[in-house]
């Protein structure tokens, strides 16, 4: 066999008990395989399997058939428990949660001094990753004076200092305002671009998943489409049978190009659209 992809999916089944010997299936044979660098959203409505998927890319879940691969790692073995977990960082929707120190540098210094690195790098490690989410200024501060996105970037600082490969952000933005939202997006989007980190966002915001390189769709515990987002996001009738919106830009793009054959059909945001816009007007 030759060299595994950095995550592979290969056939996972996984089912919750629910009590008196009853399972419920969350996930049905999902394959899927993620390259180092990538930045890929899961979409799906409540109940579609992608928080559960989430889980099993670093182990709080084990499938119950197949097998998860993290760098030619299986899950399934207990010896690799601790180093798929430095590998892959998960961030979740309530930063609050993630939160444990009384002050930001604190929390963020948690994960390293449970590895057990020297205090000259820990603080190496906390500085650097307050400069990486922009949250430098804040680290005397008590994490609950700040907003939920300044919250969610401690968060996601605290994972960064552990040095992972990958971050997996379990709908980080679901609790958080328009403002909260851009600023967690944009660092996620530094990271993956600058830092190199692959992030797998699981979302169910349109708008967040126009950021990614590749779109997954999941409905009922299945991986139902994927693709570029200009691909995926063209297929405007299924997604709605599946019971997900379609970003506004794309719904306009398609409006406009049912007048104008001309008008291009792939546009994903504002930006691209204005361009269009004034090149259609100056007859570009």
């Amino acid at each position: 066999m030759g060299q595994r992809s950095f995550i592979e999916v290969e056939k996972v089944s996984y089912s919750y008990p629910k009590g008196q010997g009853q399972e419920e299936a969350a996930l049905t044979e999902v394959d899927l395989t993620i390259a180092e660098g990538e930045f890929v959203a899961v979409l799906g409505h409540n109940g579609s399997g992608k928080s559960t998927l989430a889980k099993h890319l670093n182990g709080l879940l084990l499938p119950s058939v197949g097998d998860v691969w993290i760098a030619d790692m299986n899950t399934h073995e207990e010896e690799n428990f601790w180093k798929i977990r430095q590998m892959v960082g998960m961030v979740f929707q309530n930063p609050d949660n993630q939160i444990v120190a009384t002050t930001v540098e604190e929390d963020v210094a948690f994960g390293p001094e449970n590895l057990g690195l020297k205090q000259h790098v820990i603080r190496e490690r906390v500085d650097e990753a307050l400069g990486i989410v922009g949250m430098s200024e804040y680290a005397k501060a008590a994490p609950h004076n700040l907003s939920g996105g300044q919250k969610q970037r401690v968060a996601i600082a605290g994972v960064i200092a552990m040095r992972p490969k990958c971050l997996v952000l379990d709908e980080p933005t679901a609790m958080l305002d328009p403002i909260g939202r851009q600023e967690v997006l944009d660092t996620v989007q530094m990271l993956n671009e600058t830092e190199g980190i692959t992030v797998i966002l699981i979302t169910h915001f349109m708008d967040e998943a126009v950021r990614a390189k590749r779109v997954v769709v999941m409905d009922e515990g299945r991986i139902v489409l994927q693709g570029p987002p200009a691909d995926v996001f063209q297929k405007m009738e299924l997604l709605r049978k599946l019971r997900l919106d379609v970003p506004p830009i794309v719904e306009l793009a398609a409006r406009l190009r049912s007048r104008l054959r001309e008008f291009p059909g792939d546009l994903l945001t504002v930006d691209e659209m204005v361009t269009a816009l004034c090149q259609l007007r100056s007859g570009i």
